[in-house]
C-alpha cells in the first residue's frame, strides 16, 4: 500500500521478473455522496528499471555518470535506499 486518505486507496503490484508495477487506485464514493456506495477503478502500469541498467544506457548514448543520490535532497545513495537521482554527463 502506498497511499491512503479518506475516500481513496493506493496498491502497488510488482512483477519482478519482467519489471513492471501496476499502480491501482480506489476512490469510494463521489464528492456529493455520502457514505460512499460506489468506487471507481484506475490502474497504471510502469516499467521500472535498476540504477546499473541506467548506467548502461546512458553510457551507450554517450553519456558518463556524473552523481548518484537517494533523493532530491542529495542524501547518500546506498543498498537499502529505495528511490535515486542519477546525474549524467555527456562525454564529448
Amino acid at each position: 500500500m502506498f497511499g491512503t486518505a479518506p475516500g481513496y486507496l493506493g496498491v502497488d503490484t510488482y512483477d519482478c521478473l519482467d519489471q513492471q508495477v501496476v499502480s491501482h487506485h480506489v476512490w469510494f464514493g463521489d464528492e456529493h455522496a455520502q457514505p460512499a456506495r460506489q468506487a471507481r477503478i484506475g490502474t497504471s502500469r510502469h516499467r521500472y528499471v535498476w540504477p546499473a541498467e541506467l548506467d548502461l544506457m546512458g553510457q551507450l548514448a554517450g553519456f558518463t555518470l556524473e552523481s548518484r543520490h537517494a533523493d532530491w535532497s542529495g542524501a547518500p545513495f546506498t543498498a537499502e535506499s529505495p528511490s535515486h537521482v542519477s546525474v549524467y554527463r555527456l562525454v564529448r
